[in-house]
């Protein structure tokens, strides 16, 4: 062979040698966010940026929500499986949780907002979870007992304080357990009301004077947690004070607050997305619980109801409203 067309060969195979692994790249991952509001994007954005990517330049996002109706979640997380989307995150507790977990063994799955991982199915251990899924915790469990002990500090003449819980949500059980051994230790008075819908909620609020409750406690619920204006509205109208779980419900005008932080939970989802994206395994991620709790108290809200905050509180309160 002569010494040109031996270069012209060379060449040929130089030139072609960068085209080929540019044919072979991976497409874009499709991360699939599964939840029942957009509220916990932004937060999932954050984690994945400080992991390197970015939402249309080297990550996109397929968003399935279900705007309230929970029943819809199988139908959804089948459709990003479907899909074929590299990850899922789910953003509303337990029922998205477990219908991702029930639509796919083998795609990546990262929870937010579980209460129980380990009770629910999802997980083998919080250590070890196992499997393809792992997530974040809220200790919903642990933490209604508190709000209860929280609100019987603002109120101690009440010898009645109502919980509400969603009926749909499986942690109800337990948290129903755990608020009663708290109120049975006050001497207080528990009954439980139930509401899974709009309805319901006004419903279950319509009973507190019958019952002479003189405060009301929720129980951990993306969807009744999810409801502050109603929630307000309704406090206010029959006068009666209310802890809920997160600060939005304090700066919606809501009275009392106490629960672990919802944006650092979401950027660490966000943290976790793209490790796997970038090769780690759910098996080998630990559930993570909240190491971050806020109490708020809004005074203008306790001044409308006629109540005293104690100085014991106010000292003790992340973020107060005047």
């Amino acid at each position: 062979m002569k010494r040109r067309e031996l270069l012209i060969v060379l060449g040929g195979v130089a030139v072609a040698w960068p085209l080929a692994p540019r044919a072979q790249q991976k497409a874009m991952p499709v991360i699939g966010l599964l939840g029942e509001n957009p509220g916990f994007m932004a937060g999932i954005r954050q984690g994945l940026s400080e992991i390197g990517y970015v939402e249309g330049q080297n990550v996109a996002f397929e968003y399935r929500l279900t705007e309230g109706r929970y029943d819809r979640f199988p139908a959804l997380a089948a459709d990003l499986v479907g899909r074929k989307v590299d990850l899922i995150v789910t953003g509303n507790g337990t029922p998205s949780a477990l219908a991702a977990k029930s639509a796919t063994s083998t795609i990546p799955i990262v929870f937010t907002f579980v209460s129980d991982p380990v009770g629910a199915g999802l997980v083998a251990s919080l250590a070890h979870p196992g499997g393809n899924v792992t997530g974040f915790s809220t200790m919903a469990t642990e933490l209604a007992p508190k709000r209860f002990e929280l609100l019987s500090e603002l109120v101690p003449w009440a010898d009645v304080i109502a919980l509400l819980v969603n009926p749909n949500n499986s942690n109800a059980e337990s948290t129903i357990t755990a608020v009663e051994e708290a109120a049975r230790v006050k001497r207080v008075q528990l009954p439980v009301l139930k509401a899974a819908s709009k309805s319901e909620i006004d419903a279950a609020f319509a009973t507190l004077a019958q019952l002479r409750a003189g405060a009301l406690v929720f129980g951990s619920d993306r969807f009744i947690g999810g409801r502050n204006d109603q929630l307000v509205a309704l406090a206010f109208r029959h006068a009666v004070p209310v802890i809920g779980e997160f600060r939005g419900f304090v700066i919606a005008g809501g009275l009392i607050s106490f629960g672990p932080s919802i944006p650092g939970m979401f950027r660490q989802a966000g943290v976790y997305a793209g490790q796997i994206l970038k090769g780690e395994k759910p098996a080998d991620l630990p559930v993570q619980q909240p190491t971050k709790f806020e109490l708020l108290i809004n005074l203008k809200t306790a001044k409308a109801l006629g109540l005293a905050v104690p100085q014991s509180l106010l000292v003790r309160a992340d973020e107060v409203i005047e």
